[in-house]
């Protein structure tokens, strides 16, 4: 058995090396050639003439086209950061912050909303000043007369009474789509871009005023005029007609940075406290449960007009001490805002906020505020002007 083994063996080799080797190949593989038939490509061939004719191929191949890659705002290498001459303070939201009133704290940290390095303005938390806010009250009173400079300058000559009834028929509703919504957050800074877009087509915009910056349209009116520069020639309810100026030239509009996310609103002191002032704790909680079963003096719909809920309530406050507002399906952070402006623009003490409900008290030395806090329900020019508004339909 032994001895045949030897001989098989013998005989397979003898046959592998009989075998006849392929021309112009190397001979380390003829194992793969005799086994498979298979020859090797030119790259692992070590023949000097198929390396000088495989690079020469390569050369001759298209070189490929780098992958797309979609622009992205963060990305700044090699850029400047955005420069703006607008002479104010850069801000989330104009109409429902106030600078006077300092926050206690932040709920993240100073990451500017603009992104990393794209304007040459410093995030505080809160807003991007305009000026070193170390600096005094000279700066402050500089860049004030540089906004009404600034204002007037675009503003011109002021229109007249049949241009201005002009400008508003354009802006009615069977005339245009072209309108502005402004919603909870009130006039927010990338807003300010929008009306610029919409002073490129048309003279005049439409703005819809809803929600909780409604209660204070003087605010509203006044941010407006003067952040956009331009000047609100038509008002009915919470409907206004935004007019650019004679000498408004949309080639030379100011630079306006987009805010890319929206930052986090810092922490304020609690609105509603433990205790009254003047009053112990019993006599706070029988005052809120006395708030509690007064008789609803409206119920506030969901982005509405409260533009009349001021004046309202200083009615109810000739007669009664307390007053509770319906506010069953607004957020809490709606409400919340609403009772913290009736707070200042009333005057009045807030209660509660229990139950979606906002009790107010007039306190013991009551003095209503006269004039200078809201406005009518419609301004009167010299004549009427028809204009549909959200609230006649």
């Amino acid at each position: 058995m032994f001895i045949l083994l030897l001989r098989r063996s013998s005989g397979r080799r003898l046959f592998s090396t009989t075998t006849t080797v392929p021309p112009n190949s190397n001979p380390n593989f003829s194992n793969l050639y005799t086994k498979y038939s298979f020859t090797p490509p030119p790259s692992l061939d070590k023949n000097p003439n198929n390396e000088t004719q495989h690079a020469d191929n390569n050369n001759n191949k298209k070189k490929k086209k780098p992958l797309y890659r979609p622009p992205s705002s963060l990305d700044r290498s090699g850029e400047k950061p955005i420069k703006s001459d607008l002479p104010f303070d850069f801000r989330f939201s104009y109409t429902e912050s106030n600078p006077a009133v300092r926050p206690i704290g932040l709920r993240e940290p100073k990451y500017s909303p603009f992104g990393p390095e794209r304007v040459d303005r410093e995030w505080t938390g809160v807003c991007a000043p305009a000026v070193d806010p170390m600096a005094g009250k000279e700066e402050t009173e500089k860049l004030e007369a540089k906004r009404k400079k600034i204002r007037e300058r675009i503003q011109g000559e002021e229109l007249t009474n049949a241009e201005r009834i002009a400008l508003v028929e354009r802006c009615g509703k069977h005339k245009t789509k072209r309108q502005i919504n402004l919603g909870r957050d009130g006039l927010t800074h990338n807003m300010l871009n929008d009306i610029h877009n919409n002073w490129k087509h048309a003279e005049a915009v439409r703005i819809k005023c809803m929600g909780v910056p409604t209660v204070d349209m003087k605010n509203v009116c006044t941010q407006l005029e003067d952040k956009a520069f331009g000047k609100i020639i038509h008002r009915h309810g919470g409907s206004l007609v935004l007019y650019r100026g004679r000498n408004y030239n949309p080639k030379k509009r100011p630079i306006i940075p987009l805010m890319l996310w929206k930052p986090q609103e810092p922490i304020y002191p609690k609105l509603i406290k433990t205790t009254i002032e003047g009053l112990s704790i019993e006599e706070t909680k029988e005052m809120r449960k006395k708030g509690l079963a007064v008789p609803a003096l409206i119920k506030l719909a969901k982005n509405g007009y409260y533009g009349g809920l001021v004046p309202m309530i200083r009615d109810a406050f000739l007669i009664d001490d307390l007053v509770r507002i319906d506010c069953k399906g607004l957020e809490k952070k709606d409400y919340t805002k609403i009772g913290c402006k009736l707070r200042d623009l009333v005057p009045c003490i807030l209660v509660t906020f229990e139950k979606e409900q906002i009790v107010i008290w007039r306190g013991k030395d009551y003095k209503p505020k006269e004039g200078g806090c809201f406005f009518m329900d419609r301004e009167f020019f010299d004549t009427k002007i028809e204009f549909e508004s959200s609230d006649e339909k």
